[in-house]
């Protein structure tokens, strides 16, 4: 079965685990880390999946680094996903980049500022690739069911639903875990996004974050009940060019792994 395959039947008593840096900065680092991820979760119950945005376009300032380039990163995660064998997910934007992106991963990711935009939804349908839809900030959870029934009527049923906190004020986001349950309800795979789930949004020149709530947040949606985890990860966050507030150490993803497998309700 090939990596699009096992995505799109996913064996339930596997933890879908989305993992991988904010953004693609250099092969080096993408290499180490894929290499480090599949090492920690070759003996686990998890489907790894490797994550990498290939361009940033939705960053806090004008000038802020966002990305290697285009073609540049995209074969970055060519090779990672040919390399080690595991599936690869990315971020599209705007309508004409899904099916070029859809070369190179397996999973496209529709941003949670973009998750209404319904061109978008039904571009990434058009190239059969699984979808999955981060919940805007500012969506209640059923309606992200309805983003989602937008990409199964244009043809694609295998969709993923994809929790990142809710605005709260201006530069805080929560998480409200009912919201865990309303989702998985719908019947579409649910995945609790760790580290986004914790940033605090704008606040300065580059978003914030509060990483010591991760392991626990992490945890409780374990134990509540979803089908997946994405979490941002890194060999030295406090230098990632995007969203170094958040990002896990690298060297700490294994003992966090464990936390949640230890919490995890199938």
């Amino acid at each position: 079965m090939d990596n699009l395959q096992l995505m799109m039947h996913h064996d339930p008593s596997r933890l879908i685990l989305i993992a991988g840096p904010c953004l693609v900065e250099g092969r080096d680092m993408a290499m180490r880390t894929a290499e480090h991820l599949v090492q920690v979760t070759s003996s686990k119950p998890v489907q790894l999946i490797f994550k990498g945005s290939y361009r940033k376009a939705n960053r806090t300032s004008a000038g802020a680094f966002s990305g290697i380039g285009d073609l540049e990163a995209l074969k970055i995660l060519a090779e990672v996903r040919q390399s080690f064998g595991i599936p690869a997910l990315t971020d599209i934007h705007a309508d004409a980049e899904a099916a070029m992106v859809a070369e190179a991963v397996d999973v496209l990711q529709i941003p949670a500022f973009l998750s209404r935009q319904t061109s978008l939804l039904e571009a990434a349908a058009a190239t059969g690739r699984v979808v999955n839809i981060k919940k805007a900030q500012f969506m209640a959870p059923e309606d992200v069911v309805k983003a989602a029934a937008k990409v199964v009527q244009a043809g694609n049923p295998h969709v993923w639903l994809t929790e990142r906190g809710t605005s709260f004020g201006y530069h805080d986001l929560v998480v409200d875990f009912r919201g865990l349950v309303t989702m998985r309800a719908s019947g579409f795979p649910v995945i609790f996004d760790a580290t986004h789930s914790v940033q605090r949004p704008s606040a300065g020149a580059t978003s914030g974050g509060s990483p010591q709530f991760i392991p626990a947040l992490s945890r409780a949606a374990a134990a509540v009940g979803v089908d997946g985890v994405f979490a941002e990860t890194h060999p030295d966050p406090a230098h990632a060019k995007s969203d170094a507030a958040t990002q896990l150490p690298l060297d700490q993803f294994a003992s966090f792994l464990d936390g949640v497998l230890r919490h995890w309700e199938r």
